[in-house]
């Protein structure tokens, strides 16, 4: 049954490690030897192992540090591949002459600006129009003059009943009128007024308007009743005037 021993590999550092430490003995053995013939022999030797050991030592270093060795002037390869371009160089433009830009001419600058015109303000003063005169007012027209006319209704023996109907022939209302009725005596008596109120003065009655016969529409009329106590042959009004003017029916 065979043994066999596991020994370590020997790795290349380790190798030139051991030649390095035979080249003392073999000079030793090489200067040491006989003969002028033996010498030469050993410094040509010596010489040899000189140059082996230079190229051991060189080579160790190599195997050390092996990026020594790496050009000095030699950029590092970009990362993840990448290539660099490098930058144009700048050449003469050689297109020819460049083309002018055509010039825009300027603008005509624009005039003066007119000023604007004051207008002339329509205010003016109150009660006045804009050219200072006084406005004319739209003035309302007067009522027409109210007419009447008195006849005489179921007479009597000893009295009978008057009625006088006032009227207005215009179109704007009338108000505030005054009939007046004269007597042939003032010992007669007027009684049953309607539509008026009464105030005597001697033979002589003065109607002015009660509520319901104050305003008389345009063309329009109302009625005053009252009863006289005498006959009527001998006691019929000798005068009657609604707002002076002579009421139709009474014989003057």
């Amino acid at each position: 049954m065979q043994t066999t021993s596991l020994r370590p590999r020997r790795t290349k550092a380790v190798v030139v490690l051991d030649l390095a430490a035979t080249v003392p003995t073999a000079i030793r053995r090489a200067l040491t030897g006989r003969g002028d013939g033996s010498r030469l022999l050993g410094w040509s030797v010596l010489a040899v192992l000189a140059v082996v050991v230079a190229a051991v030592l060189l080579v160790a270093s190599v195997l050390r540090d092996p990026e020594r060795l790496a050009p000095a002037a030699q950029d590092p390869a970009p990362p993840g591949g990448a290539v660099i371009v490098p930058e144009p160089v700048a050449t003469r433009d050689t297109a020819g002459p460049a083309t002018p830009t055509p010039s825009v001419p300027p603008r005509p600058s624009p005039g003066p600006r007119r000023s604007a015109t004051a207008r002339p303000s329509l205010v003016g003063t109150p009660g006045t129009t804009p050219d200072g005169t006084t406005p004319s007012r739209p003035t309302t027209p007067a009522p027409a003059a109210l007419g009447a006319d008195f006849v005489i209704e179921s007479p009597q023996l000893l009295s009978y009943g008057a009625a006088v109907t006032i009227s207005n022939p215009g179109s704007v209302p009338a108000t505030d009128w005054t009939l007046v009725v004269t007597l042939p005596r003032d010992t007669l008596d007027v009684t049953h007024v309607d539509g008026a109120r009464a105030t005597r003065d001697g033979a002589t009655w003065t109607f002015v308007p009660d509520g319901t016969t104050g305003l008389v529409a345009g063309e329009g009329e109302v009625r005053v009743t009252f009863r006289v106590s005498g006959p009527p042959q001998t006691s019929a009004p000798t005068a009657c005037t609604v707002d002076g003017t002579a009421c139709r029916g009474v014989a003057g």
